[in-house]
């Protein structure tokens, strides 16, 4: 994994600036790349490319970017991960003579490019991967994003200026760079605690769509071009019905699972695992360890609040399938430690709290390993998280419900406090537990006169009247100012699924785990998101995915094979720390401090009212905002760093 800056100018720069310029980008990214860092300039076209190496495949000089094809055509700076540039490599070398000078997959898409076209040479590529490709015979600048969105991109044009860079914070480096804060991005940012879409949290400034490419030209119109997405996948190929034989399935995923698996285990240095003991993660250990002739090195963390800690069962998986296993509890301090890093690690505002435990895991990891594979992508893929089971079976009451029905629920369930209803539910029997019950009573309330889109909406959002919180935005700002419901032709879990997978998945999940996981220098690799992989499975029935009341059906019966069904099946959990708990302990004086309205007020982006209301009905436990809060305090906290 690597970090990639540069910049196509379209006035007259001296090679030392252009080089100056370049390395201070570069360098602020030598947490994605400590090993090395490369510089290339050419003061004539007035383009300059910065490439910051974690050194992966061929760790000697030759593999040393930016790298250039011999006829001097084409300049390459690439961030990621070509699985199967062997293969690649191998196909070329039967029609072409090419002098090879390094073993590395960044001279394979040099020259795959150069034989047979940008378009044609992506097609062919599994893998994770952002680049920017120099064509001095075109003058042409491409820069290109996987069809996932594994790998970040983000660009700007200004003046006749293309600069880019893996993160923003590398824009702060080049000179006269306006940064103007994007108050539709900051609403969207508190409606769903990231950014989506193309947006950064600066107007001008964008990320580079999943499965896009940008074409750009001096005094010419940029062009972006899609050349994969998920849509025409699912709307173009043939897809099986509920009678495709369920064995053949289950035989073709676990065959792709594990040549995938056996692609990204494919590295010149170090590499294990993440194993937090659920399905994702289970799945991708038990086949590494199936076909690795080594115990595969397992690693994982706990909490001594039994509600946020899977580590026990983690530590029995890896004991069942003979991993070499490590693990590590964390306490309250360890993570709260990693709080102050977060505004400069992720240098945008970004909230999801699972990014404390993210980064903790792969600094654990990184002090043993400089390759690991994960489990994320699974519950997109498979259908795995509860809010699809749970809005398909809403839905599907709601229409048995008449109109005065629905209202009389919705005002029974409002008649309690949240906290009245926890009350009701700790006298309950154990196994009837529900954790935060009545905060979720509350939020079944407000769905109960919505339709299946209000429905998926209300679940997948923190504060919902964002133009009453932030001044001047749109009401339509999110996800939901494109209408990705009505994009493909599904059934409510399955359009979930996708909406999913084109906005959260790569602006939640993706940037979560590159971002904590460069900030140690430890490459990520996800094996469940192999584009081959997710194709197939979206042929696939929903009843595939979904049986007798279950996630991830398919998923689970691969599983079942190696790891018995006991060590498995129980209720999903989230990675999450106790931030509730903390913000009326121990963080609540840094809390107090971020929420000052004197500082909020002045600042003229947010609303002080209803942050007010929030913090005060939280510090009282009547209810438990830890969500909205945190949105709040890491947008303060992202503002004190980068403002």
């Amino acid at each position: 994994m690597c970090g990639i800056a540069g910049f196509l100018c379209n006035e007259s720069m001296n090679a030392d600036n252009m080089q100056q310029i370049v390395g201070r980008m570069t360098n602020s990214l030598d947490h994605r790349g400590p090993d090395a860092t490369g510089i290339w300039s050419d003061n004539e076209n007035h383009i300059a490319l910065g490439h910051a190496r974690l050194s992966i495949i061929d760790l000697s000089n030759n593999g040393v970017q930016p790298m250039m094809t011999s006829c001097g055509r084409y300049t390459l700076v690439f961030n990621g991960e070509i699985y199967n540039f062997v293969e690649i490599r191998a196909e070329l070398d039967k029609t072409e003579s090419i002098a090879w000078i390094s073993n590395s997959d960044t001279e394979v898409i040099l020259y795959a490019i150069r034989c047979w076209g940008l378009e044609n040479a992506i097609a062919k590529f599994i893998g994770m991967f952002a680049f920017a490709l120099w064509d001095k015979q075109e003058q042409s600048l491409f820069l290109v994003r996987d069809r996932i969105g594994i790998k970040p991109l983000y660009w700007t044009e200004a003046d006749n200026n293309l600069v880019f860079a893996s993160e923003l914070k590398a824009f702060h480096h080049y000179p006269n760079m306006p940064f103007s804060i994007d108050l539709d991005s900051v609403s969207a940012y508190m409606r769903h605690n990231y950014i989506p879409g193309e947006q950064s949290i600066y107007k001008n400034i964008n990320k580079l769509l999943p499965g896009t490419y940008l074409v750009y030209k001096k005094n010419q119109e940029t062009i972006i071009k899609t050349y994969w997405d998920l849509k025409d996948k699912i709307n173009k190929e043939q897809r099986f019905d509920d009678n495709y034989c369920s064995k053949e399935a289950i035989k073709n995923v676990e065959e792709l699972i594990v040549d995938s698996i056996k692609k990204r285990m494919i590295s010149d240095v170090s590499l294990g695992a993440f194993l937090s003991g659920g399905i994702d993660s289970s799945t991708v250990v038990a086949l590494m360890q199936k076909n690795s002739t080594n115990l595969v090195k397992t690693f994982s963390i706990g909490f001594n609040e039994k509600e946020y800690n899977e580590a026990h069962h983690a530590k029995l998986i890896a004991e069942h399938l003979g991993t070499d296993h490590t693990e590590f509890y964390v306490s309250d301090q360890d993570a709260m430690d990693v709080i102050p890093k977060l505004p400069d690690m992720y240098d945008e505002p970004f909230s999801d709290s699972s990014q404390i435990p993210t980064y903790l895991v792969s600094k654990l990891t990184r002090q043993h390993v400089t390759v690991v594979l994960s489990g994320d992508g699974g519950d997109e893929v498979f259908a795995g998280y509860n809010r699809y089971y749970f809005a398909n079976s809403l839905s599907n009451k709601f229409k048995l419900l008449t109109g005065p029905g629905r209202y009389f629920l919705k005002k029974a369930i409002k008649q309690g406090s949240p906290s009245s209803w926890d009350k009701i539910f700790d006298l309950l029997p154990s196994k009837y537990a529900v954790p935060q019950a009545g905060d979720k009573l509350h939020k079944l309330a407000s769905v109960i006169s919505g339709n299946q889109q209000d429905i998926y909406k209300k679940l997948v959002s923190h504060w919902d009247n964002t133009t009453d919180l932030v001044s001047g935005t749109s009401h339509h700002s999110g996800i939901f100012s494109k209408d990705y419901f009505n994009e493909v032709n599904t059934n409510f879990v399955e359009t979930m699924q996708y909406t999913d997978t084109k906005t959260y998945l790569p602006d939640d999940i993706l940037t979560k785990v590159d971002r904590a996981s460069m900030a140690v220098s430890l490459e990520v690799r996800v094996p469940l998101l192999d584009h081959r992989l997710v194709e197939y499975v979206w042929k696939l029935p929903l009843s595939m995915k979904m049986r007798n009341g279950r996630s991830k059906w398919l998923l689970r019966e691969i599983l079942y094979k190696y790891v018995p069904q006991k060590l498995i099946d129980r209720p999903k959990m989230g990675f999450g720390v106790p931030i509730g708990h903390w913000l009326r302990g121990p963080l609540r004086d840094w809390a107090e401090c971020l929420l000052d309205e004197k500082k909020i007020k002045e600042a003229g982006i947010l609303n002080y009212a209803p942050i007010k209301i929030k913090w005060a009905e939280h510090l009282s436990g009547e209810r438990n905002w830890q969500y909205h809060i945190w949105d709040i305090l890491i947008f303060q906290a992202w503002s004190e760093k980068w403002l």
